[in-house]
């Protein structure tokens, strides 16, 4: 787990979201190229199409850069029983030497589980049974032989026979942005991420909900008011970074190519960095400061122009 600053403060750190390539080199070369930028964090998402499978390709990308941190961002509940799940991290966490993040989530695409043939439960029901998995695998991954009966599990003496490297077990990272997932990661997990996007059915047209500052502050109320102890990590899934000569020149590219990101709530939300490069260093620690946000995620298209903020501010 990541240690406390002077102050409180835990020290940033940086991933990269990314899910797609062409050929094992490219994969290769993306792992290498983001390891050596500075990022911490590979990062990867879970879906039936337009991504690599998780667990093969982070092991591939742990392989290929020898000091990344790998996980998924996030594993769809819905497509795993989680005595799978618990086997294949401790095994992953294992062939990587101790450099896991398990990213859970409760699942969202209504058009996946159609094709699978999966039935898409409302919302309400789906963050029940990513309890119960959470549950179950945190059992399973410190070791424990897990018997458990649930309205969704029913697991008979299981264990793990794969023991992971990290103690007393892979630190879990839960996603989101509705009130009652949040209020799970932040009373379950070691790490809250927030999104700032719900996903209706159909899953489009996303709702930006959560993503302006007012309602992100109400969000970190609901964690901060169901937290364990010690208090989760906070994490940030940044969707968009422009950098551009000032603040409100970067709003403006931002809601010209976005419609629904006016430029009043681009410059204050949580989920956009705009500015040039010393402003984005500034918004960060001020972020960090007012939220205790210090753990960010970009996507990959985001890659290289967030590189010299990293080596800024990563570790400290």
């Amino acid at each position: 787990m990541v240690g406390l600053r002077a102050g409180g403060a835990k020290p940033f750190r940086f991933g990269v979201n990314t899910w797609a390539a062409g050929s094992s080199r490219e994969w290769i070369d993306k792992a290498r190229r983001i390891e050596a930028l500075g990022y911490s964090t590979l990062f990867m998402p879970d879906h039936l199409a337009d991504t690599l499978s998780p667990f093969s390709a982070l092991a591939v990308a742990a392989q290929a850069a020898p000091t990344l941190r790998v996980g998924p961002f996030v594993l769809n509940n819905d497509l795993r029983h989680p005595v799978v799940v618990a086997h294949e991290i401790a095994t992953l966490d294992m062939l990587t030497g101790g450099r896991v993040e398990l990213g859970l989530g409760a699942g969202y695409a209504d058009a996946e589980y159609l094709q699978a043939g999966l039935r898409f439960d409302r919302g309400r029901v789906r963050v029940a049974r990513l309890a119960e998995s959470v549950s179950i695998i945190k059992r399973l991954l410190t070791g424990e032989t897990v018997s458990f009966k649930g309205d969704h599990y029913a697991i008979a003496a299981h264990r793990v026979d794969t023991e992971s490297v990290q103690r007393p077990r892979p630190p879990i990272l839960i996603g989101g942005n509705g009130r009652e997932l949040l209020t799970l990661a932040a009373r379950e997990a070691d790490i809250v991420s927030f999104t700032g996007a719900t996903f209706p059915p159909g899953g489009r047209p996303v709702h930006l909900s959560g993503f302006a500052e007012n309602d992100f502050a109400e969000r970190i109320g609901w964690v901060r008011s169901a937290a364990a102890q010690p208090a989760p990590e906070l994490n940030v899934l940044v969707q968009h970074v422009v950098v551009e000569g000032t603040p409100h020149k970067a709003a403006d590219v931002l809601a010209s190519q976005f419609p629904r990101f006016t430029p009043d709530v681009a410059l204050e939300s949580p989920f956009l960095l705009l500015g040039p490069l010393e402003h984005l260093v500034e918004t960060l620690e001020a972020r960090r400061e007012r939220w205790g946000l210090n753990y960010v995620v970009v996507f990959e298209r985001a890659l290289a122009d967030f590189a010299p903020v990293v080596a800024r501010l990563a570790g400290k």
